[in-house]
């Protein structure tokens, strides 16, 4: 599959968010969209995912793909877990195929273990977002979308987390937005 953003223009009222934006996104390849805050990183996540339309230009799915949206698993800028839930059960609930033996498992490679069964919402910033990590990745997707996903980690789980998603993304492409390329040399660097 292959994702053509065509010229992609946006704005809100009179501050031009992003102006004729072109990238074309291929299987087997990783991306990093790069820019200093307000440059419209999430703003061209939202417009990839439909939850936004944008002023002109288009998104277009190439190749055999047989739906009118994209399927991907998202981290977005906000963890939205479900913070009443466990970090296990927010895994299972994302996918029915998700067992809770398969969601302790992979929470476990990212996280300690006395911390998965506990509500999320006692957990640190930095454990959510590797929560928020490990449930997009356990989505079957064709994408894998994460806005910022390494805010409040370490540069140990930073790389630990880097590593998890690559294994994950298999030949999907990946799309990372990011202030910091800290791990991320194996990206296309793309900046707004």
């Amino acid at each position: 599959m292959t994702i053509d953003l065509e010229n992609i223009c946006k704005s809100y009222g009179s501050l031009n968010v992003l102006k004729g934006f072109n990238l074309e996104i291929e299987e087997d390849h990783s991306y990093v969209i790069t820019g200093e805050s307000g440059s419209g990183k999430t703003t061209l996540i939202r417009i990839l995912l439909s939850l936004e339309e944008p002023d002109s230009g288009r998104v277009h799915f190439m190749g055999d793909y047989k739906y009118p949206y994209l399927n991907a698993g998202v981290v977005f800028q906000e963890n939205r877990l479900c913070e009443d839930f466990s970090a296990v059960q927010n895994v299972v609930m994302v996918n029915s195929k998700n067992s809770v033996k398969v969601a302790r498992q992979e929470l476990l490679r990212l996280l300690p273990e006395d911390s998965i069964d506990k509500p999320v919402s006692q957990l640190s910033g930095g454990m959510k977002r590797r929560v928020a990590i490990v449930r997009a990745c356990s989505i079957p997707t064709d994408m894998l979308i994460l806005d910022e996903p390494f805010t409040g980690l370490d540069s140990e789980n930073r790389k630990k987390a880097i590593e998890y998603i690559r294994e994950k993304q298999g030949r999907n492409p990946l799309l990372i937005t990011s202030h910091d390329m800290e791990g991320l040399d194996f990206c296309r660097r793309i900046s707004l």
